[in-house]
C-alpha cells in the first residue's frame, strides 16, 4: 500500500473523503474485474499510478463482473478481489462499483486521470466522451495485453480436472 490509505466501499463520498485527506493533488481512476488478480493486473495498476500521486481503483461488484465475464464468473468473490488489489502498493482506495462503465465515478470523485488496460485503445474507452467533457485524461496504461483472466481461470480449472502439469508445463 502506497499511502496507507485504503477503503474498500461503494461509496463515492467515503472515497473523496480518502482523497482529501491525503491532500492528494493528481487523482488516477483505474478499474476492473480483476477476476482473478493476476501479473498483468499488477502491471497495469502500476503503470496507472505513475500517472498521479493518489491511485483509485474501481473493482466490479459481482453481479457486474458475472454480466461482463459470463456464466461461471467471478471465482474470486468481489470483496476478496477488492482486498487483493487493495494490497497492492501502488495502490491508495479502492471501491466495488455495480455500473456497466465508470461514468457515475467518473462524475463523482473527478480524478485528473481515467487509466484503461491496454486491451482498448483511446477511441474504445466507453467513458472516452464523458472524460472529455469533464476535462479528465485518458490515458492507457500497463504492458501489451498478453495475460487474460480467463486463461488464467481455465488453467486453474483443467489442474483441477487433470492433476497439474509435469515439468514442461512449469
Amino acid at each position: 500500500m502506497k499511502g496507507g490509505v485504503v477503503s474498500v466501499c461503494g461509496d463515492i463520498e467515503a472515497i473523496r473523503a480518502v482523497i482529501a485527506a491525503a491532500a492528494a493533488k493528481r487523482v488516477v481512476l483505474a478499474n476492473g474485474c480483476f477476476d482473478p488478480l493476476h501479473v498483468g493486473h499488477a502491471r497495469y495498476l502500476a503503470d496507472a499510478a505513475g500517472h498521479g500521486d493518489f491511485l483509485v481503483v474501481a473493482v466490479n461488484d459481482d453481479t457486474g463482473t458475472r454480466r461482463i465475464k459470463g456464466e461461471g464468473r467471478p471465482v474470486v468473490p468481489a470483496r476478496d478481489r477488492a482486498a487483493l488489489v487493495a494490497a497492492l502498493a501502488c495502490v491508495d482506495a479502492v471501491l466495488l462499483f455495480g455500473d456497466d462503465t465508470v461514468e457515475r465515478l467518473l462524475r463523482g470523485i473527478r480524478p485528473a486521470v481515467h487509466a484503461k488496460g491496454t486491451d482498448y485503445t483511446a477511441e474504445t474507452v466507453p467513458e472516452r466522451e464523458i472524460a472529455r467533457e469533464l476535462g479528465i485524461e485518458t490515458v492507457i496504461a500497463g504492458d501489451p495485453k498478453t495475460h487474460a483472466s480467463r486463461e488464467v481461470v481455465a488453467r486453474v480449472r483443467a489442474v483441477s480436472r487433470n492433476g497439474p502439469p509435469g515439468p514442461a508445463g512449469e
